[in-house]
């Protein structure tokens, strides 16, 4: 709500998220988002899955879809 609201351009935000409601808001709202799983964890619907912040520079550099 908060880009949004500032005029953002949604689908050129990227959304780094760690629970399944927080994959489906951000898809929802047309963001790009990669899903931070820890142990057991796996998600439907994010871009891309990681298990290590070390990761993160490379997967926000990946072109956008």
């Amino acid at each position: 709500m908060a880009a949004e609201r500032c005029g953002a351009d949604l689908r050129r935000w990227v959304v780094v998220e760690d629970s399944a409601s927080g994959i489906a808001a951000a898809r929802a709202a047309g963001m790009r988002v990669l899903g931070f799983v820890s142990a057991g964890q796996t998600f439907d619907g994010a871009d891309a899955l990681f298990t290590d912040l070390a990761e993160l520079p490379d997967l926000l550099s990946l072109p956008m879809s």
